[in-house]
C-alpha cells in the first residue's frame, strides 16, 4: 500500500526503551509493567490498572472477574469488533444484541430496557471508533435494574464523557494497544477499575491463577497466560507519555478529512461530538449515502485498494458472524440499523502521521470512485 490503513507512531524513544529492557535479565513481570499500569491509571483517573496481553484478554478477564457465567445474558451492540461477542462466549454467557443509533453508530439506549430479562447480568458498552456512548441513560438503566456496566473502551483511550475518561464510568473498563490504536505496545491491553477485588482477581487470572507472586507454585483458580511482557510495557510507558501530543494530531487529521469531504451528497461523515463528550479518534469512518448498497461500498473499497490506498469495511454485524448466529439464534434483518450501517461504512487511512498530500490523494480517489459508482448505479 502506498497509503496504509493505519501506521503506529514509533520514535527513537520507544526503540531505546526496548533496547534498554533487552540489556536486562527481566523480560517479563518486571518494573516496566508496574510503571505502565501506574501511569495508565493516573492518565484515566482509575485507582487500579491491570496490564494484559491484548484488549481481548482484558475483556475476557473483566467479564470473568465480574462473575458473568454460563447462561447469563449481557446486553451489547452488534456493531463492534468480534472480540466483544467472543469474550462473552468464552464464558458461555449469552450476548443479547441491541440495535444502534444510526448517527453515532453506538448502542441505542432507548432500546436497552426492552431487552432486559431476569437472566440479564450486565450491559457491555462499546465506545465505537472512539466516540463515547451515551453513558448517562445507560448507567441510569443499569442502576434501576441492578446491572453491571462494563466499558469496552478498546478504541477510545483519551475519550471523555462529562469530564471523565471513557472506561472509568462502569465497574471496569478495557483498553487495547494494538498497532492501529491511539497508542500501541505492539500487542497489549489494560483493565481499569475502582474495585480492588476485581483488580486483584484479574492479576491472578492473567498469571495462571496465582494469588501470591512470591509463591509461584500455588494456583488458587483456573487462570490464563495473559501476561504483558516487559518489552511491550516499556513501549507503553513511552507511548503514554507521548499521548498528549499524538491525540491532538489525530484530531487534526479527522478535522482535515471532514473539511475535505463535507458537503458531498454521496458521503456521510462522522457527526460532531455531543455536548459534554469528546471523541478520541481511533479511525475515520465514512458511510456511503442511502442511495448506495453493499456492492457499491465494496466496489469503492476495491478501487481504493487498486489505487494503493488501504481501507477497512468496519464492522461486519456480529449477529451475522456464523458462530455468533448459532449461539444467539439471530439472523439477517434482526438489527436493521446495524446492517444498514455495516453495508455502507468505509474506514479511510488514518494515523497521526498522515500527511496533507496523502489525505488529498485519499479524498480525491474516494470522491472519484463514489461518483463513478453513482453513475454506474443510476437508471439508464
Amino acid at each position: 500500500m502506498k497509503i496504509p490503513l493505519s501506521a503506529p507512531d514509533i520514535t527513537d524513544a520507544e526503540i531505546e526503551a526496548v533496547t534498554a529492557v533487552l540489556r536486562t535479565p527481566s523480560l517479563s513481570r518486571g518494573r516496566h509493567l508496574v510503571e505502565f499500569e501506574a501511569a495508565l491509571a493516573a492518565r484515566v483517573g482509575a485507582p487500579h490498572a491491570v496490564g494484559v496481553s491484548s484488549g481481548t484478554a482484558a475483556l475476557h478477564l473483566a467479564i470473568r472477574a465480574c462473575g458473568i457465567a454460563a447462561g447469563d445474558e449481557v446486553i451489547t451492540t452488534p456493531f463492534s469488533f468480534i472480540a466483544t461477542a467472543n469474550a462473552l462466549l468464552y464464558e458461555r454467557a449469552v450476548p443479547v444484541f441491541v440495535d444502534i443509533d444510526p448517527i453515532t453508530l453506538n448502542i441505542d439506549p432507548d432500546r436497552i430496557e426492552a431487552a432486559i430479562t431476569p437472566r440479564t447480568r450486565a450491559i457491555l458498552v462499546v465506545h465505537v471508533f472512539g466516540r463515547p456512548a451515551p453513558m448517562e441513560p445507560i448507567l441510569d438503566i443499569a442502576r434501576r435494574h441492578h446491572l453491571l456496566v462494563i466499558e469496552d473502551a478498546c478504541e477510545a483511550l483519551g475519550a471523555e464523557i462529562a469530564g471523565r475518561a471513557a472506561g472509568t464510568l462502569g465497574v471496569c473498563g478495557i483498553f487495547s494497544f494494538y498497532p492501529n490504536k491511539q497508542m500501541t505496545t505492539g500487542e497489549g491491553g489494560m483493565i481499569v477499575t475502582a474495585d480492588p477485588a476485581i483488580a486483584a482477581l484479574c492479576r491472578s487470572l492473567r498469571n495462571h491463577g496465582r494469588d501470591d507472586e512470591a509463591d509461584g507454585m500455588t494456583y488458587h483458580r483456573l487462570g490464563y497466560n495473559y501476561r504483558l511482557g516487559e518489552l511491550a510495557a516499556a513501549i507503553g510507558v513511552v507511548q503514554l507519555a507521548r499521548l498528549s501530543t499524538m491525540l491532538p494530531r489525530r484530531q487534526a487529521v479527522a478535522e482535515a478529512y471532514g473539511a475535505r469531504l463535507a458537503g458531498h451528497a454521496d458521503l456521510v461523515c462522522p457527526p460532531p461530538d455531543t455536548p459534554g463528550s469528546r471523541t478520541s479518534w481511533f479511525a475515520y469512518v465514512v458511510r456511503l449515502s442511502d442511495a448506495f448498497g453493499r456492492s457499491d461500498r465494496d466496489a469503492v473499497a476495491a478501487g481504493l485498494v487498486e489505487a494503493g490506498i488501504g481501507c477497512g469495511r468496519y464492522f461486519p454485524p456480529l449477529h451475522l458472524q456464523p458462530h455468533v448466529a448459532v449461539a444467539t439464534g439471530k439472523k439477517k434483518g434482526d438489527f436493521p440499523q446495524t446492517e444498514a450501517a455495516a453495508d455502507r461504512t468505509l474506514a479511510l487511512p488514518f494515523s497521526d502521521r498522515l500527511s496533507e498530500h496523502d489525505m488529498a490523494g485519499v479524498c480525491g480517489a474516494l470522491l472519484r470512485l463514489t461518483a463513478e459508482r453513482r453513475a454506474y448505479s443510476s437508471p439508464r
